[in-house]
């Protein structure tokens, strides 16, 4: 299930970061750096 959860995030984040080619705002890159950050942990060191 972590696996899962961390695909989500992953992923989540990488959508994040393709919509903000200019980042418009601190707080949402901030918040993609956190999802791609949460996400690769609970997919690849679980």
């Amino acid at each position: 299930m972590k696996r899962i959860a961390g695909l989500a995030l992953f992923f989540i984040g990488v959508g994040m970061v393709i919509a903000l080619i200019a980042p418009k705002c601190v707080i949402v890159a901030l918040i993609a750096a956190i999802c791609l950050l949460a996400g690769y942990n609970l997919f690849c060191c679980s």
